[in-house]
């Protein structure tokens, strides 16, 4: 009953800044069906911007989501972290073959012999501790997701297991909460100032937010949903159980300014930002970097990073062309396939969905 009434509230997406390449049936034919709720998306191709959003703001209650709304990016989180990070080696501060153990010592496992860089491409070989239960963000955990973590907390779940000794690359969250404080001792600040003071304030990112402990997300915003099978509000949660791995907030607009900026050099050295798009081999779709994704398309490769948080995915791309794709979508009953989200940013990249 309630996807019937959402495949009748899909609403027409919201055009500014010219007759830009937009991408709104797309986004409507996946909401339509039911892998959203809400989708909202910010197309440039260096002249011209097209932004929209299709979709409910609340399933209940219907209204059009903003195309300006603000949503969790999950792990583009990571981002932000690994720019602070080669801000600090352009600084002189940190080295990316420095061991774990120079700046944190006896913190990790191991950490005389994994390398700043290892934390960074994810080649630690460190336990996810989002592999455990009751500890993963994209999924339900009823009360338990308004508890409050803190980072060390976090990475004693983690310790307490170790991989298989199996020479694959393997994501691991665990990687980022313990880059988030290796930059809180060599600054002294907490990895949320330094990311506000060295990236959100220079760049005039308003409307990003690094939340901490906070619940909400600010207005406006579309809800965030969770199948269990039947559609449960996920919008407020603590993110804590994220925190440099995954918990901030930010706006199409907001991210498309962050990603071009590093993108484009301006946000630290030539050499780091070589460093950051030097990819290892991961065998599951994308090559990654120093917190950059690299995805094969059709006309040649994108960079940026996929986010996920229960309610919310995000993909933020960009083409060394100048071109970009800034896409959040909140979940339905199903999660877009690859084939769907990936055929969006070829018909923007190469000019045509196949």
């Amino acid at each position: 009953m309630m996807q019937t009434m959402m495949n009748v509230l899909v609403a027409a997406a919201v055009a500014t800044g010219g007759q830009g390449p937009g991408v709104r049936p797309e986004l409507e034919k996946i909401v339509a069906g039911d892998a959203a709720t809400a989708a909202l998306a910010r197309v440039s191709d260096g002249k011209r911007t097209w932004s929209g959003a299709v979709g409910v703001r609340d399933v209940k209650r219907g209204g059009r989501p903003s195309p300006g709304g603000h949503f969790r990016i999950g792990s583009v989180t990571k981002t932000f972290v690994a720019t602070v990070v080669l801000q600090l080696v352009d600084e002189g501060k940190v080295r990316l073959d420095d061991p774990v153990d120079r700046h944190l010592p006896g913190l990790v496992p191991g950490g005389e012999q994994i390398t700043v860089r290892a934390l960074l491409n994810h080649s630690s070989h460190l336990y996810d501790y989002m592999s455990e239960p009751g500890h993963s963000t994209n999924r339900w955990r009823g009360d338990a997701r308004f508890r409050s973590y803190q980072p060390r907390e976090l990475l004693k779940v983690a310790f307490a297991k170790k991989l298989p000794d199996d020479g694959r690359w393997h994501y691991s969250n665990t990687n980022y909460v313990v880059l988030g404080l290796l930059v809180e001792k060599v600054t002294g600040r907490a990895y949320g100032e330094e990311v506000r003071r060295r990236i959100l304030r220079p760049l005039g990112l308003r409307h990003t937010v690094v939340p901490g402990d906070r619940a909400g997300l600010p207005s406006p915003h579309a809800k965030g949903y969770e199948p269990m099978p039947r559609l449960v509000d996920a919008t407020r949660m603590n993110p804590s159980l994220d925190w440099a791995a995954g918990e901030m907030i930010s706006t199409t607009a907001d991210l498309e300014r962050f990603m071009s900026a590093l993108l484009d050099g301006k946000l630290t050295s030539a050499a780091s930002l070589r460093a950051m798009r030097t990819t290892v081999d991961t065998k599951v779709g994308f090559g990654y970097g120093l917190g950059l994704q690299a995805y094969p398309l059709p006309c040649g490769k994108v960079w940026g990073h996929s986010g996920e948080l229960i309610g919310y995915l995000t993909f933020a791309f960009r083409s060394d062309s100048g071109k970009s794709l800034t896409l959040s979508i909140n979940p339905s009953t199903r999660n877009p396939s690859t084939a769907e989200v990936m055929g969006i940013a070829t018909k923007v990249f190469c000019g045509s969905a196949g």
